[in-house]
């Protein structure tokens, strides 16, 4: 079955910076567009990141546009997102996941959370 395990989070100060990484396993991690999403406290799904099968596309959300940048590697079946000059309201929990087709923000379909994942702290 899919399993994707999302690492990396933890406290970091405004302007600092973290890389998340997002294990997949149990599909074709090769063949599958992914994306980067969060969930603030009280908040809803926000869409951050995509990136295609082959890692030379990505779209990134207004918001973190600038700061954040997605990768992949398709030999260790990871996805990363380097995250630069973090802002309190970057604060969530960040999760990946496998899209049916490379989209972004509106344009995607629901996400499916599979992993538990990592929770992201930007305070001073």
């Amino acid at each position: 079955q899919v399993q994707l395990v999302e690492s990396g989070g933890g406290l970091a100060q405004p302007g600092g910076s973290l890389r998340l990484s997002c294990a997949a396993s149990g599909f074709m991690f090769r063949d599958a567009a992914m994306s980067w999403v969060r969930q603030a406290p009280g908040k809803g799904l926000e869409w951050v990141s995509s990136i295609n099968k082959d890692g030379d596309r990505t779209t990134n959300a207004d918001s973190v546009k600038g700061r954040f940048a997605g990768s992949r590697d398709n030999a260790k079946n990871t996805l990363y997102l380097q995250m630069n000059s973090l802002k309190p309201e970057d604060t969530a929990v960040y999760y990946c996941v496998r899209l049916p087709h490379y989209c972004s923000g509106h344009g995607c379909p629901p996400f499916t959370i599979r992993g538990q994942g990592t929770q992201v702290t930007v305070s001073s």
